[in-house]
């Protein structure tokens, strides 16, 4: 299975197969129950994606992910340095579980019919970041 979508209650799940390249997985990761990247979750994070590596490539695995399991091994409750070895001697294809936080679709949400005009305000959240969007409804 590969780019499926499941879950409710605002995360989805997708498994993502990638083939090694020479340079690696191509993504940097963050978290562990020693080195949280969340505060009170351990959980693993992807941090960074370096272009033109193997996630880059793929297109599918995003900054922010939760990685739950590798290769079908669950990662809860790993220090950072046993997350990093695991990823290491993942072989050549690896299967990654991800979840990832549902964005909000931005776009109009209604529309009048009346011709008047009407402010409406969206929220993107990109990891830590927050971007505020306004539009303009008509």
């Amino acid at each position: 299975m590969n780019g499926s979508v499941a879950g409710g209650g605002g995360f989805s799940e997708e498994i993502i197969n990638l083939t090694r390249r020479s340079s690696g997985l191509g993504f940097n990761i963050v978290g562990g129950t020693d080195q949280q990247y969340i505060s009170n979750d351990s959980s693993i994070y992807v941090s960074r994606i370096k272009k033109d590596g193997a996630a880059y490539l793929d297109g599918r695995l995003q900054e922010g992910d939760k990685i739950l399991s590798v290769n079908g091994r669950d990662l809860k409750d790993l220090r950072h340095k046993d997350a990093v070895e695991l990823f290491r001697n993942a072989g050549c294809d690896v299967t990654l579980k991800i979840q990832r936080r549902l964005q909000p679709q931005n776009g109009p949400v209604g529309h009048r019919g009346d011709g008047e005009s009407g402010w409406v305000e969206a929220e993107r959240k990109t990891g830590r970041e927050i971007t505020l969007f306004t539009y303009r409804v008509r």
